[in-house]
């Protein structure tokens, strides 16, 4: 059987937009109070800030917020434009934060005016035709307001007076920077349950589901038969386990070929994946008593694309001898080695064996699919990754990743910033180092690039690649 886990890399999409934060780059020359600018903005003293040239050296990347809405701001070391050695790498980070981000901040200092170093960086921020919001720094008082109009020469639209130290006028900046941002993609509207956490039973036909939710119920509250297929609607009941309330959706059996399915199993199967849509954590049922199917592993499958968390029940555990038990254990091995971070629980649903132990696996599931990192932490991490274990080199060139955010949770998404296509293999490399250092237990992970775009060539054609984001669930 093949791997159905695999996305090949000619199946990814290209242009499939991920929910990605807008990224606002900090750009400007040494000491001009970028980082008590972005520590303004964030609400905290996180960047360092000393007043000497040349503190800040790497792209730092911090969570922010303004009306509501949330974007990434990127803090970079002083922009020199005719350096070497340290200086032009940091220059270089700079520019690579410039060239990847949504909207650029370029911070000037106003009680210096504008400087030689300040239109050289004015032209390459020119270059990169993304909209710049101009802050003119250190202007603590009205008395200032003068020196900040003659940021108007570098032409790049209204200087912004701000005193990053005090707070002055940090609030226009910021819309201004708002009325910047990339108009956000509209969202399909997602149904909101409030109340228990929901929980669907899912499982090819007959490896009894309806058992576990009678046995969880306590009643008789669905139809058991040994005739497959005889549960077609997705039935709720609350059930209360471990001194906690939750709504237990049962589903009719997943069956092999959907699109060959006729009257009512076809619409049992569209039942079940509505209820798939409802839940949070599936619930998946394995007979343990006979081979693990193609049809067993492509529920998993089902559950893992939508995106949920995951739980493998082995069900009818008591009816296990000894080599039943050995090749079992080689069958999930094999087949179900990709989604080895599904906690699993051994069960007989018929005799009520160990179904207490569902309540901690479906908790870690839940856990791990809510999990969110910090950019700042994510960005460190991501940093210490690469330096030991850098990307491999591909048709000719080390693609660098210049920084990483989670653009979301339930399930988390990893979106990379790069300079070009990381191989598969690393991919799978980040996401198995991400569920051991951050744990993200019982959950999918979905890992996407946002490529960095590519300069014109020679004859004017962009290959434009930025924004095109390739996701890779780990399976």
């Amino acid at each position: 059987m093949s791997d159905i886990f695999d996305v090949p890399d000619d199946a990814i999409a290209d242009g499939e937009d991920a929910v990605v934060k807008p990224v606002v780059a900090v750009v400007g020359r040494p000491n001009v109070g970028k980082s008590s600018l972005v520590n303004r903005i964030i609400g905290r003293r996180e960047a360092v800030v000393e007043d000497v040239p040349g503190v800040t050296r790497d792209r730092v990347a911090y969570d922010a917020t303004w009306q509501g809405r949330e974007f990434t701001l990127v803090d970079t070391g002083g922009w020199e434009t005719s350096v070497s050695g340290l200086a032009a790498m940091v220059a270089r980070q700079a520019e690579y934060a410039a060239e990847t981000a949504d909207v650029i901040l370029f911070v000037v200092d106003a009680t210096v005016g504008v400087t030689d170093t300040d239109e050289a960086v004015t032209r390459v921020l020119r270059a990169t035709k993304k909209p710049v919001v101009l802050a003119a720094n250190k202007v603590d008082g009205p008395m200032g307001d003068s020196d900040a109009l003659v940021l108007w020469n570098l032409g790049v639209g209204e200087p912004f007076a701000v005193s990053a130290l005090h707070g002055r006028g940090t609030g226009d900046l910021l819309d201004a920077m708002m009325a910047a941002m990339p108009v956000p993609a509209p969202l399909e509207a997602e149904e909101v349950e409030d109340g228990p956490r929901r929980i669907a039973l899912v499982g090819r036909p007959n490896v009894g589901k309806s058992s576990l939710l009678n046995r969880l119920a306590g009643e008789d509250r669905v139809v058991v038969d040994s005739v497959a297929g005889t549960t077609r609607d997705a039935v709720d009941e609350l059930v209360e386990l471990g001194g906690t309330t939750w709504k237990f959706i049962d589903t009719a059996g997943i069956r092999k070929r959907f699109r060959a399915l006729q009257g009512a199993d076809y619409y049992a199967t569209m039942r079940t994946n509505v209820a798939l849509e409802r839940a949070e954590v599936a619930v998946v049922l394995l007979d343990v008593s006979e081979p693990l199917a193609e049809q067993d592993i492509r529920v998993v499958e089902q559950v893992v694309e939508a995106g949920r968390a995951l739980v493998l029940a082995f069900n009818k555990w008591d009816l296990l001898d000894e080599d039943r038990r050995y090749y079992l254990e080689k069958e999930i091995d094999r087949q179900l080695g990709r989604v080895s971070w599904a906690p699993r629980v051994n069960i007989a649903a018929a005799t009520g064996r160990h179904v207490e132990k569902l309540v901690p696996a479906i908790e870690t599931g839940l856990a791990g699919w809510d999990t969110r990192i910090s950019t700042g932490r994510l960005n460190g991490w991501v940093k210490e990754l690469v330096a030991a274990t850098p990307p491999p080199v591909r048709g000719g060139k080390q693609p660098k990743i210049l920084f990483a955010t989670q653009a979301d949770s339930r399930p988390p998404h990893i979106v990379l910033f790069t300079t070009g296509f990381l191989e598969e293999n690393y991919r799978r490399f980040i996401e198995r180092r991400l569920r051991e250092d951050f744990g993200f237990e019982g959950t999918p992970v979905k890992v996407s690039m946002r490529i960095r775009e590519k300069k014109a060539g020679k004859g004017g054609q962009s290959r434009a690649s930025k924004g095109s984001v390739r996701p890779d669930w780990n399976k």
